[in-house]
């Protein structure tokens, strides 16, 4: 199927998702979902439907909410698979289902302990099957790098004949090089004779570091879709990254523009992403997720734009095309500067945060604002990424809080045991106090809230990282709870560490606290 621009399909939420400690609840999901389509994702991969309540309830949320891009679901070559993926799927307005399955003689005989013609016939019958729900079906014929190549023409062939209208390659395990990967895509091209019915998708992991070469080569040699996450982040060391491969496009555009036939001079766009929303993109989805972007990142770090050099700081200088060949500004990176003051009114507060790229309900925006002020209070300069910070956190307080955090003091030092004291107003009405001792400051304010708290559950991560320089600077904290196997998060930012520490874990609580008061009493039964 020929196509003059690059489709992107984004599986932050499903396989990004699957990078430890990244587990992301509906709630979270569906606002990385929104923003996804505000960057102008083509295919959003919302989750994998059967895995579990929790994913069932992320797909068919996000079908209902995000209109704009395709929204897709994850299948194995199961019916069961399916049919929950097309159940989660239905309120969609453009639903895709994913179903995949190994080609590979090592998957076949140690995983699937298959022969090829059995997995070829479960193939064919899964996409009939998913294109009885929907008419945009993707097939992947999962450890494709490692399959024998005449076997994969013959599956693709024959699931395209069945009605896949997208074929994704996939280098499951990070193994090809950059010429590999093209000539895997290029003998595709060329000798699976229905291939002109189908977009030729990639998808890839980093293991060797090469996943995002790889994807450019693909893309010389036809592929038109590539799968991406944000920040790279996924299982192992994780999948190619969008921005990379967005930018690598975007900057290179006369370079790649002949291989989609155009014009090496064309200034059309490869991708429909709007590029000023990658850096909000990148800082949602590390806040969610707790995955700190390393300073040294290709397009997204720290440092991405910093020069400590003597002969590059001259040079930018004098002209910035010397060192940098991207402007921070077109992936939506502004300079730290102040905008706005503890004079200034709500409506430029409103106003600045919606430049930013924040629509806050009406709620969210009178406590947002009320942060503000306290902070123009501390702190000399109020920069954009600290209204980034304070709206994320208003964003991201669960809908009801029915534990309240009123006051925590901790006392601590090198020749004393830390001791937290802290005050919640439990959900009806009533304020309670108690302390505890800790190994540190945040584990004593922790211990001492499951005092005050009757919520069983286990803090599985703790993350906490600067928003920007200096010793005023605001602390965004990113924790994690387990019960009964479900993740719930919390997220806070504050100038006081261990108020944020002890805010965010409340947020945990809370949404944890709420799910347990929305599930049904069970019944008991004999067991037999």
């Amino acid at each position: 199927m020929t196509c003059d621009r690059i489709l992107i399909f984004d599986t932050t939420l499903r396989d990004g998702e699957q990078c430890p400690g990244a587990s992301l609840n509906t709630e979270e999901k569906l606002v990385i979902a929104r923003q996804l389509a505000r960057l102008g994702v083509d295919v959003i991969e919302a989750g994998f439907a059967y895995a579990s309540p929790g994913d069932f309830e992320a797909v068919q949320t996000i079908a209902r909410e995000v209109r704009e891009s395709i929204i897709c679901s994850l299948a194995r070559a199961i019916p069961a698979d399916i049919e929950a993926a097309a159940k989660a799927l239905e309120p969609a307005a453009h639903p895709r289902i994913h179903t995949f399955i190994s080609t590979s003689d090592i998957h076949l005989e140690h995983q699937l302990r298959k022969s090829r013609s059995e997995v070829l016939d479960i193939a064919v019958a899964m996409v009939q099957k998913a294109k009885s729900y929907v008419d945009d079906v993707e097939f992947s014929p999962m450890d494709a790098a490692r399959s024998d190549p005449a076997y994969l023409y013959q599956v693709l062939t024959a699931v395209i004949e069945a009605g896949a209208t997208t074929v994704n390659i996939p280098d499951t395990v990070g193994y090809l090089m950059p010429e590999e990967f093209g000539l895997l895509i290029k003998g595709i091209r060329e000798n699976v004779p229905n291939i002109d019915r189908a977009v030729i998708s990639v998808h890839g992991h980093n293991d060797l570091g090469v996943a995002t070469a790889n994807f450019l080569e693909a893309i010389k040699q036809g592929a038109r879709q590539v799968e991406v996450t944000i920040n790279g982040i996924g299982e192992r060391a994780g999948n190619t990254a969008l921005e990379e491969l967005v930018m690598a496009l975007h900057v290179r555009r006369s370079y790649f523009n002949p291989f989609l036939g155009r014009p090496a001079e064309s200034t059309e766009p490869l991708t429909r992403i709007d590029t000023t929303q990658i850096y909000k993109t990148s800082r949602l989805v590390s806040s969610l997720t707790g995955m700190v972007v390393q300073p040294n990142k290709a397009i997204v770090g720290a440092n991405a734009f910093a020069h400590e050099s003597g002969i590059h700081q001259d040079g930018v200088l004098k002209h910035r095309q010397t060192y940098e060949i991207m402007d921070a500004r077109t992936i939506g990176w502004q300079a730290n500067q102040i905008v706005l003051g503890k004079h200034s009114g709500r409506h430029a507060f409103r106003a600045r945060l919606q430049e930013l790229g924040f629509d806050l309900h009406e709620q969210e925006l009178n406590r947002a604002f009320l942060r503000f002020k306290e902070l123009a209070d501390k702190k000399k300069e109020i920069t954009d990424r600290d209204l980034e910070a304070i709206a994320s956190d208003e964003m991201q307080t669960p809908l009801v809080v029915n534990f309240r955090l009123e006051r925590v003091q901790v006392s601590c030092g090198d020749h004393e045991i830390p001791t937290a004291t802290v005050t919640v107003r439990l959900p009806s009405g009533e304020e309670r106090t108690d302390a505890a001792t800790g190994t540190g400051p945040v584990d004593a304010v922790y211990k001492a809230i499951n005092r005050v708290v009757p919520v069983p559950n286990r803090l599985v991560e703790f993350s906490v990282q600067s928003v920007t320089a200096g010793i005023d600077a605001i602390g965004e904290v990113t924790i994690r709870l387990e019960h009964n196997q479900r993740t719930y998060s919390g997220h806070a930012a504050n100038t006081d560490i261990i108020v944020a520490s002890a805010q965010a874990y409340m947020n945990a609580l809370n949404r944890l606290y709420n799910a347990l008061q929305q599930q049904p009493t069970p019944v008991v039964t004999s067991q037999t």
